[in-house]
């Protein structure tokens, strides 16, 4: 073990013992961030209206504070836009992460202060480093430079000294000095509006940097490395960097990008590490490299509950805590943070993977699913499902997204996938055989809507050209960040927009 990273560990024993800490007692972790987020925000026009100093427990919380969807608390935020303090949250607000994460495709502005960036989202990536030497004593990411591949939105001013950006602008801006020393590339290049020209800009610093590590989306990550490859006219990016060992991912499911990222980084020393960052507050991190599931990190400033979806949208839905959740059920999660996110539905769907220590997938959002016909078909069903048509037919897949097709007359509906492949199948209708066969395999409601076509045909699997996903993403204005391609919709609106792209 080199010098640095012993010194690194000796740092970090003691956050490291703080998080075993709460493996054990997650239910006294949660209750401690949420009686402390209530009790900052007592003073604040929010924490008033709902008499936060009388509050001394989960019951009493959850009792008195509504469930909020993002629209809920879209008045307040307005107003602490304008620069009004106390609203929310005691702090006044000067960040606001702008998300597109709506299914109508309006904006979202989260409040960011700087106690939800302190304790979250800075928190959150000093965690990964921790637990990632702990696990790997010998590594050498603190040799070189770590290259991230943020959003393409500027930090634009709101007035009133507030300003927005996407979340990863907002990290950038008020980055400790620290990671601005190990991070390509420097600000003014990561934060380029326009995707095209930042990874040209990126290739200019980073091809002759011993980088080490690099993190951010799957998707548009394969887009710079693969024009770095072809503009140093490499096979694969250990040609580049030699050193390279880790890959921090999250923001779209890993599954469909796996064999991609092989294919360029041929070693069976590469890592990836798989991490639940959102506009919202940094979540959980892959503690294990053998284990899918991502940590929950319990002691980030943000209670957690969780609503089983079967019983999601109904007028009295069942709400978890840590200590009632059960592996293998879907969740819609809700956040309480210090941020001013009170019982904030996220939008997001999990599934605890184990409990004790609490680990978590996400399966999907709580809009993007197929449920035309009764089948709940969630996107972790869709990945599996791929993932298994790909192994039986040799095909791997780039990017898809699928639709329903309506039911007429006397014909029986169907899925539609539209799939741009990065390796064929030699013949599509075994594909789309295998495919089916294997979504009947991962979900119970699908299989019985087409046991012998009781309401759904076969699927209908669509190839489409190379570039295709990335010329419709161009033209919508998606390009990069935390932009991501919708996989599952109830309607036909992507479908038809992408069969029509040239």
């Amino acid at each position: 073990m080199s010098l640095i990273n012993t010194t690194f560990n000796r740092l970090f024993k003691r956050r490291l013992a703080a998080i075993d800490a709460f493996r054990k007692n997650p239910l006294a972790a949660q209750e401690r961030q949420l009686l402390q987020n209530v009790a900052e925000a007592s003073g604040a026009e929010f924490g008033r209206r709902y008499d936060f100093r009388s509050l001394r427990s989960i019951e009493a919380f959850q009792q008195r504070v509504p469930v909020h969807a993002y629209d809920d608390l879209h008045p307040y935020v307005e107003r602490m836009m304008r620069g009004e303090r106390g609203v929310l949250c005691a702090d006044r607000v000067r960040w606001f992460a702008k998300s597109s994460g709506t299914t109508a495709e309006k904006s979202k502005f989260i409040p960011v202060p700087r106690c939800s960036l302190e304790a979250c989202h800075f928190r959150g990536p000093k965690d990964v480093l921790a637990l990632y030497l702990n696990r790997f004593p010998n590594s050498r990411i603190l040799t070189g430079k770590a290259l991230t591949l943020g959003g393409s939105h500027q930090v634009t001013s709101l007035g009133a000294g507030t300003r927005c950006g996407d979340l990863s602008a907002i990290l950038i801006e008020n980055a400790p000095r620290l990671a601005e020393l190990l991070r390509v590339p420097d600000k003014a290049v990561a934060l380029t509006p326009d995707f095209e020209e930042k990874i040209r800009r990126i290739a200019e610093q980073t091809l002759r940097q011993n980088v080490v590590q690099f993190a951010g989306v799957p998707s548009w990550n394969l887009v710079l490395m693969r024009y770095l490859l072809h503009h140093a006219g490499k096979q694969h990016l250990l040609e580049l960097w030699p050193q390279l060992e880790l890959f921090i991912h999250g923001g779209v499911s890993f599954t469909p990008y796996r064999d991609q990222f092989r294919a360029i980084i041929p070693s069976p020393h590469m890592r990836y590490m798989e991490t639940y960052n959102a506009s919202e507050g940094f979540f959980g991190i892959q503690d294990e490299p053998t284990d899918s599931g991502m940590l929950l990190m319990l002691d980030y400033r943000v209670f957690y509950e969780f609503i089983p979806m079967s019983t999601f949208g109904t007028p009295h839905p069942q709400l978890c805590t840590v200590a009632d959740v059960k592996p293998g059920v879907n969740y819609a999660m809700l956040i309480t943070t210090n941020g001013g996110l009170w019982r904030y539905l996220i939008g997001d769907t999990v599934e605890f993977t184990s409990l004790f220590p609490h680990k978590i997938k996400i399966t999907g959002r709580t809009k993007h699913y197929l449920n035309v016909f009764g089948e709940e078909l969630m996107v972790d069903n869709a990945e599996n499902a791929l993932r298994i048509a790909c192994l039986a037919t040799g095909a791997s897949v780039r990017e898809y997204t699928v639709a329903p097709v309506f039911m007429q007359g006397d014909e029986k509906g169907a899925h539609e996938w539209l799939i741009e492949f990065a390796q064929a199948p030699p013949a599509l209708a075994d594909f789309t055989a295998q495919l089916d066969k294997a979504l009947c395999s991962v979900n119970s409601d699908y299989e019985a809507k087409r046991a012998n076509n009781t309401t759904l045909n076969l699927p209908t699997v669509r190839s489409l050209p190379e570039g295709t996903f990335y010329r419709w993403m161009g033209s919508r204005g998606k390009l990069g960040g935390q932009n991501k391609v919708p996989r599952l919709y109830n309607t036909r609106e992507y479908v038809e927009q992408l069969l029509r792209q040239p």
